[in-house]
């Protein structure tokens, strides 16, 4: 991303309202750099953005905040509501906070990091991207993931990776229970690349990459080409 020169964009969300901010975040050019204030909860913030900017949101969110994105990097000082990162492209979503459902939802690309806790279905239908959650993960999370990566540094819920693909999941603590065809697997000097590579991006340094349970499918109820996984 290009460097920026010119002051920050400063907008209060409570005086101008979501579709206008959403406006003037579209229209500004690459490298520059924006700033939500009086936020209270509002949703859909930071939705549909090509441009490659950087957005500070000041305080918790509803649900769908920077939905259905390619390039922008958005950083929520605060919670966010459902789907926070839903069909991202490309580009970085930082929550400082917690997420609440479908954190990261059919993700195509780039990176979300929730330094809290991710409610259930996390990662859910996963289509190549990547989430990294530092505490726990609900259950049904990996619902039907079919490409990308999971990393969680903390605990997950009932039904990990319930008819997984081809993502993998990696965790740090313990598992409730394995959804069904999901299954065990031994770490390969591959995997540890990826965990260190995944803490790295995220500023996690917290898990220990040769430590964790992979998750992966089992194959069994396996019904995907992965020579032609950009189809899904």
């Amino acid at each position: 991303m290009s460097v920026q020169t010119d002051a920050p964009t400063t907008l209060d969300v409570r005086a101008l309202g979501v579709t206008a901010v959403n406006r003037a975040l579209r229209a500004l050019p690459d490298g520059a750099q924006a700033t939500l204030v009086e936020v209270r909860g509002a949703h859909n913030l930071a939705v549909g953005l090509t441009n490659k900017i950087n957005i500070t949101i000041n305080g918790n969110t509803g649900y769908y905040v920077a939905g259905l994105c390619d390039g922008p990097d958005v950083t929520i000082n605060g919670s966010v509501g459902w789907g926070v990162g839903e069909n991202l492209m490309s580009g970085v979503v930082r929550v400082r906070g917690n997420a609440s459902e479908s954190t990261a939802a059919t993700a195509h690309g780039g990176l979300v990091i929730v330094e809290g806790d991710a409610s259930s279905r996390a990662a859910i239908s996963l289509k190549g991207g990547n989430l990294a959650v530092a505490g726990n993960v609900g259950h049904m999370s990996a619902f039907m993931a079919q490409a990308g990566t999971v990393l969680v540094g903390g605990d997950a819920g009932d039904s990990l990776g319930d008819s997984l693909y081809e993502a993998v999941v990696y965790v740090g603590g313990k598992i409730r229970s394995l959804g069904a065809d999901a299954r065990v697997e031994e770490l390969t000097e591959a995997d540890i690349a990826k965990i260190r590579e995944m803490c790295a991006a995220a500023g996690f340094d917290h898990i220990n990459p040769e430590n964790v349970t992979k998750v992966a499918s089992a194959k069994q109820l396996y019904n995907f080409d992965a020579l032609k996984n950009q189809r899904y």
